[in-house]
């Protein structure tokens, strides 16, 4: 059963209420940065929709296609109702819904950098409540390794008492220091869609490397299932960074320069 904090007499489950508040933060955000940007129209709020939908449905399927042989797998309804909640299978979810939503509206223009910073904050405010509720780590002995109660679901090392690594607190800093430095870069990188591709970048890096002390199965390799998801994504996205760089998409931001807020 999901932790739950029950207010009065209003019973609230805490991972959805922090994923329902990251939500809330990276639409405004979004609009905020649309704004600024003079791209509040029709086509960004159907973009904004389509992220939405898309992001819920990745989110709930994520959990269909977990072993490569396919009878071990649950079928698209019972991944829909019981299934993981995976934040990979959100971001490709809205990833794709943002392309169909703009594709069906005819919108041309490119909205990964309204949707860059705005995933960022909303990325560290939605981990806070799987920080609350989900195992935090493999265990460690160092110093700031936390623990979780013994009812936590899939964790043994919280039924021993082990201090572990507090995995979703490292993504909460990462993602706070993206969201500061994506508002910085936004002066200084200019040409359309190369924050969201920094951003994305950045991600998948520091996913791989986090997954080392995440409380995620190990399926072939010692790596888990998100680093094999990922190992494709870090091929493709590192030749698209060479190929900005050879571009002197990047040049202006590498220099240290007064730009105007």
């Amino acid at each position: 059963m999901a932790p739950e904090w029950h207010l009065g007499p209003v019973t609230v489950e805490v991972h959805g209420l922090f994923v329902a508040l990251g939500v809330i933060a990276a639409v405004l955000v979004f609009i905020a940065e649309a704004r600024r940007r003079g791209a509040v129209n029709d086509q960004s709020i159907v973009a904004v929709a389509g992220a939405l939908v898309g992001g819920a449905i990745g989110m709930r399927l994520s959990g269909w296609a977990q072993h490569m042989d396919l009878s071990a797998n649950p079928s698209v309804i019972q991944a829909w109702q019981f299934g993981s909640r995976s934040i990979l299978g959100g971001l490709l979810g809205a990833y794709v819904g943002v392309h169909i939503a703009k594709r069906i509206g005819g919108y041309r223009g490119k909205t990964g950098d309204l949707f860059a910073p705005a995933v960022a904050l909303g990325m560290a405010i939605g981990r806070i409540g799987c920080h609350l509720t989900e195992a935090p780590g493999r265990p460690t002995a160092l110093p700031w390794g936390v623990h979780a109660p013994a009812t936590t679901p899939e964790c043994p090392a919280c039924l021993t008492g082990q201090a572990m690594h507090p995995s979703f607190l490292y993504e909460i800093a990462f993602q706070l220091v993206a969201f500061a430095l994506l508002l910085w870069l936004r002066h200084r990188i200019t040409r359309p869609g190369e924050l969201f591709v920094i951003y994305v970048a950045a991600y998948a890096v520091f996913r791989f490397l986090v997954e080392f002390v995440r409380a995620n199965e190990t399926v072939w390799l010692d790596l888990t299932r998100p680093q094999w998801f990922l190992l494709p994504t870090l091929l493709i996205i590192g030749f698209r960074l060479c190929y900005g760089y050879r571009h002197g998409y990047y040049r202006r931001a590498a220099r240290i320069e007064e730009v105007p807020v």
